[in-house]
């Protein structure tokens, strides 16, 4: 048999006591009431039995309901506590997870800040380097120049002149040198104010042309404009400066083009901005020197670039005047086929 539930222990609980109560009133009324026992009989059991199934039945829910209510509070109670439990172990799982994941980034952030720490020290130890050797090289030469002249060749005429002549222009090289190192400098620092006007790029160009006639005769190489580049283009920009740049780039040309070959300027209108390229077909470059062209001092053929002349700073200088422009400039070439070069301006409105 089930349980029995509070309504039917109430149910019970009226009979039992009613019955009572009933056997009771009538024992004690027997004489008396003898003819109406029937009726009072029925009547207090009926009264009896109420009374006693609302009072058991009130005790029985309030005692079974507060037992119920404790069961109730301390399974939820459990409940929440296996919650807060969970929440906790998860809270603490993603803080972990978290801190990981910040050890992992930070150790990443040093990894790649000590290899790009290292990565400039030793730019930094070849660019000393470098400079040291071209230092060098001149000073060199104008020691040996001064010493044989003042052990005796200083009363030769021929041999005098000719000395001082090679001195002079390792002197000239050390300034160079020196000139260079200055205006990446200033370039690098911010110090260089540019003095931005509106002009002819091509007028320039042509300036550029007269200014390096000589050297391009020396190599039989021809230079001038591409086809549709022959015409007026304003730009706004430092006109000393990319006097400058036109002149690196167009000696660079030269210097590494093949004999009776050519170098030629094209500029091409892109909306806002003007594209200028300086093009050859010389010996070109190969790919894995482009990365670095412009650093100052890199040399892809070494011991050619000191015998032709130069700093090694030119294509590096090149590059700082077109950045502080804010504009951007670019190399593409093929070993055996040529080189260009390629950078922007913003056009005049």
């Amino acid at each position: 048999m089930k349980n029995p539930t509070p309504r039917v222990l109430a149910l019970l609980a009226a009979l039992f006591s009613s019955s009572i109560v009933l056997i009771s009133a009538s024992l004690f009324n027997w004489f008396s009431f003898f003819e109406n026992i029937w009726i009072h009989s029925v009547s207090i059991f009926i009264v009896s039995f109420l009374a006693t199934f609302i009072i058991f039945k009130s005790l029985l829910e309030i005692f079974i309901y507060r037992k119920i209510k404790l069961i109730y509070k301390t399974i939820t109670t459990e409940k929440n506590s296996k919650e807060k439990t969970l929440e906790k172990i998860n809270l603490s799982n993603d803080i972990i997870s978290n801190v990981g994941k910040e050890v992992i980034e930070w150790e990443k952030d040093r990894n790649d800040e000590i290899a790009q720490l290292k990565q400039m020290e030793n730019f930094r130890k070849e660019f000393l380097g470098n400079v040291s050797h071209e230092l060098k090289t001149p000073l060199f030469n104008i020691q040996g120049y001064i010493h044989t002249l003042l052990e005796g060749a200083l009363d030769d005429p021929e041999v005098n002149v000719n000395y001082l002549q090679r001195a002079s222009k390792s002197v000239e090289r050390l300034t160079l040198i020196v000139d260079d190192l200055e205006a990446i400098s200033k370039l690098e620092s911010g110090e260089l104010i540019l003095d931005q006007r509106t002009f002819d790029i091509r007028d320039l160009m042509n300036e550029v042309f007269e200014s390096i006639e000589l050297k391009a005769k020396e190599m039989d190489i021809k230079v001038g404009f591409k086809e549709g580049s022959d015409r007026q283009f304003y730009v706004v920009a430092d006109k000393d400066r990319i006097r400058q740049v036109l002149v690196n780039l167009m000696i660079n040309s030269i210097k590494y083009g093949k004999r009776n070959g050519s170098t030629q300027v094209g500029f091409y209108d892109m909306d806002e901005k003007l594209l200028i390229e300086v093009t050859d077909n010389g010996i070109g470059i190969d790919s894995k020197h482009l990365p670095r062209i412009f650093e100052r001092f890199y040399r892809v053929d070494k011991s050619r670039s000191r015998e032709q002349g130069g700093t090694g700073l030119g294509l590096a200088i090149v590059k700082h005047i077109i950045e502080a422009h804010q504009q951007t400039i670019n190399v593409r070439s093929t070993a055996g086929i040529g080189t260009t070069f390629a950078f922007t301006l913003m056009k005049s409105k």
